[in-house]
């Protein structure tokens, strides 16, 4: 199960619509090409996983205490960190999960079970 979700992961399956979903498209409205790239449904991570890679990436960051580091610690109250860490906390979640946090959602991103909620409900976290 593991093997074929890791292999799911990466794999994108083109799909055609139907010849109705054809007929009911215009072609001022609709390309030429009906195809819809979407992978399997079961491709997410766990949330233990998702936890120890967070957890990870904030243990990784130069001014952390690796042994402060839990999953209900805040990121300026516990590990006494600034804004600007913050900031690189965030980025380096990007990096780790391959998508783009928005600003107005990373100001709230104050803790590793934010960060870890945050994660774990995006839908395109790999």
């Amino acid at each position: 199960m593991a093997l074929r979700a890791a292999v799911l992961r990466h794999l994108r399956v083109p799909v055609q619509f139907s010849a109705l979903a054809r007929r009911e498209c215009h072609a001022t409205q609709c390309s030429v090409e009906f195809l819809r790239l979407f992978s399997s449904h079961d491709d997410r991570s766990t949330k233990e996983e998702v936890t120890e890679r967070v957890l990870s990436v904030i243990k990784r960051h130069q001014k952390v205490d690796p042994s402060k580091v839990s999953p209900n610690v805040h990121f300026q109250k516990d590990l006494g960190l600034d804004s600007l860490d913050t900031v690189e906390i965030v980025m380096a979640l990007e990096e780790e999960f391959k998508l783009e946090i928005p600003d107005n959602e990373a100001d709230k991103i104050a803790s590793c079970d934010l960060a870890i909620e945050y994660v774990y409900n995006h839908p395109m976290a790999s």
